[in-house]
């Protein structure tokens, strides 16, 4: 499958999901009219001759008295309450569209594309053909965007050998090999697996989350949280992190608001305890997930890997081959920053996959090529706003329409009708 046709079907989905999401489109602003608006619409669609024998019929019926009015109007209220909680229900039942999650990565990725993509448009616009000067300034709006040294050498000498091997002589297209060959060096980076490794039914699985303080770990938890219970997991907390102040309290508002348990201690006591406690409480209780936040300072690294150290062999000693994912919380806007922070943690605990926060805060999306290319660990999850459903599953295919959407949406229309 080329390219384009995997590009095109992952960021809109297939022809079946297009009917699927026009059809909601077209039942949501059917539930948003009024009653009143509906019958209107059907009184202009009903035809002149029916209109006339509903009103003789009307005309002949007797007139009824105010006592059997009211039932009626009860009945008709009471429908209206039904019909609404129908409408609240079938909003519940609906899942989120290809479409509607590529415009996520869009809206997410915006800033990053105003540095970034301009910078491109402007290479574009400045150079007609694709030369040895071309390259040179391309690899610099690269590095500008974080995208990491090792991964924009590796990047141009795959344009280079492209552009020589299809004798491209101009800059046309351009934007969308380099995006093709973005894509092959993120999932050539080791193995793909952007799933959580959730166990069977009847099984609790166990999630540690690991990363400094600061990089919005414990909302990043909550929003995992929601997302989960949404799939109809039960849900489970425990609260680490006992040495920051308000630390306990944040996990447990969380808690409140997307409706999961919290299990903690006070403030000051050991993490290990904690998470001894949260899961012999999860299996009481037979939660499907276990959420484990932990402490984040850097200040010492002996210390910090003693402590995950504990943590782990209390995890891995009440269930077997747990935990089941560690996640390193990374905040995008601190660019290579974060990548000295997952080398840092990759050191001290076995990280299997990255979680990148605030990456709709930063002009230097490129970091998560960075992280991939140099750590070798997958990006699971990326934070694409502040919304609860905002966190959202790292697509690599996404990610540079994300960066690149408006000169892609042109390159998709041009080969859609050719």
């Amino acid at each position: 499958m080329s390219f384009f046709k995997r590009l095109k079907e992952k960021l809109i989905g297939s022809s079946e999901e297009k009917e699927t999401v026009q059809q909601l489109e077209q039942t949501q602003q059917d539930d948003d009219q009024s009653p009143l608006q509906l019958a209107e619409r059907a009184e202009l669609n009903t035809p002149v001759e029916e209109q006339k024998v509903e009103e003789v019929i009307q005309a002949e019926l007797p007139e009824q008295h105010e006592e059997t009015s009211k039932p009626v109007e009860l009945e008709v209220a009471q429908n209206e309450i039904v019909m609404s909680e129908e409408v609240v229900a079938k909003e519940d039942e609906k899942q989120p569209s290809a479409w509607s999650i590529t415009q996520k990565f869009k809206a997410g990725l915006e800033k990053t594309r105003q540095s970034f993509t301009s910078k491109v448009n402007d290479l574009v616009a400045r150079y007609r053909k694709v030369d040895e000067d071309f390259f040179e300034e391309l690899e610099d709006v690269l590095l500008q965007a974080d995208v990491g040294v090792e991964t924009v050498m590796e990047l141009m000498d795959k344009l280079r050998f492209e552009v020589q091997r299809k004798n491209i002589k101009d800059t046309n297209g351009i934007q969308a090999l380099i995006s093709e060959k973005l894509v092959e060096i993120y999932e050539s980076g080791g193995e793909n697996l952007t799933e959580l490794a959730i166990q069977p039914k009847g099984e609790l699985t166990v999630i540690l989350f690991v990363g400094v303080n600061g990089v919005g770990k414990t909302t990043t938890i909550g929003k995992l949280a929601h997302r989960l219970k949404s799939e109809g997991k039960t849900v489970m907390l425990a609260a680490g992190d006992t040495f920051r102040a308000g630390a306990i309290d944040q996990l447990q508002v969380w808690g409140e608001r997307v409706g999961c348990e919290v299990i903690a201690q006070s403030e000051g006591s050991d993490p290990a305890a904690v998470m001894y406690d949260a899961i012999h409480a999860a299996k009481t209780r037979n939660a499907d997930v276990l959420i484990c936040d932990t402490a984040g300072r850097l200040q010492n690294k002996v210390n910090l890997m003693n402590e995950l150290e504990k943590v782990h062999r209390v995890i891995s000693r009440e269930i077997p081959n747990a935990p089941h994912e560690v996640l390193l919380a990374l905040d995008a806007t601190t660019g290579q920053n974060a990548l000295v922070q997952a080398q840092t943690f990759k050191e001290v605990t076995n990280v299997t996959g990255i979680v990148l926060t605030k990456l709709d805060g930063t002009a230097k999306g490129g970091i998560v090529l960075a992280i991939r290319n140099k750590l070798h660990i997958p990006v699971k999850f990326v934070g694409l706003g502040e919304k609860m459903d905002d966190l959202q599953p790292f697509d690599a295919e996404r990610y540079v329409y994300g960066l690149f959407a408006e000169g892609l949406e042109k390159e998709l229309n041009e080969v859609e009708n050719d």
